[in-house]
């Protein structure tokens, strides 16, 4: 007697009961709160709801996924910067403002403690040990300064700045600046303090 195929799809795994990318900024909020060395594979488990064979499956664990975390983190940083900065028609001081302004809604969440910078909060404790977290915050920091570079070089070409400005310079301390902010922001200075703090600064950036 010849059996009956069976219609019922085979091979089939069961659904995933999580999506990747909450997970990755839960896991995320996880890492800037208590930095990477200070969360345990269990204590992402726990944020994620994920048990530590679909951590590994999904992420390859926990050091592939705070890279993941950390590339993520500048993806939407510097997009955000860019953002801001590409628009010439906004003089360069109120293009500087609003990009500080932006950058302490991250470091500030309406709905948090304040955190600052996840890269400066967390990746530099790494960095002197780990040859891939000093990478990945080394390439964020130098597209950070080259973004504010090219907005400093066509400011200085509009005539908002001096015929001698020099961008690199002025780039560099835009972003220092924005990490002391950050670092400050993570200390609990208030958030109209750090505003007046950026202000100040962009009125003596831009002369």
């Amino acid at each position: 007697m010849v059996q009956k195929k069976s219609t019922a799809p085979s091979g089939r795994g069961r659904p995933r009961a999580y999506d990747p990318q909450v997970a990755l900024q839960q896991a995320t909020d996880r890492f800037w709160t208590s930095g990477y060395s200070g969360t345990s594979l269990d204590d992402i488990g726990a944020a994620t709801g994920m048990n530590k064979p679909s951590l590994y499956a999904a992420f390859g664990g926990k050091h592939a996924l705070y890279l993941m975390a950390l590339d993520g983190y500048w993806q939407r940083v510097l997009a955000a910067i860019r953002e801001v900065l590409a628009d010439d028609s906004r003089p360069l001081d109120e293009a500087l403002m609003r990009a500080y302004e932006g950058q302490l809604s991250f470091y500030i969440p309406d709905d948090g403690p304040p955190r600052g910078c996840f890269a400066v909060g967390t990746a530099t404790a790494e960095a002197v040990g780990d040859a891939e977290i000093r990478a990945l915050l080394a390439d964020g920091l130098s597209a950070l300064d080259a973004d504010l570079e090219a907005r400093f070089r066509r400011a200085r070409e509009a005539g908002e700045l001096i015929a001698d400005a020099d961008p690199a310079a002025l780039a560099v301390l835009a972003s220092a600046m924005l990490h002391t902010i950050a670092i400050r922001a993570r200390a609990g200075v208030p958030r109209a303090e750090l505003r007046e703090m950026a202000r100040k600064a962009v009125a003596a950036i831009c002369g």
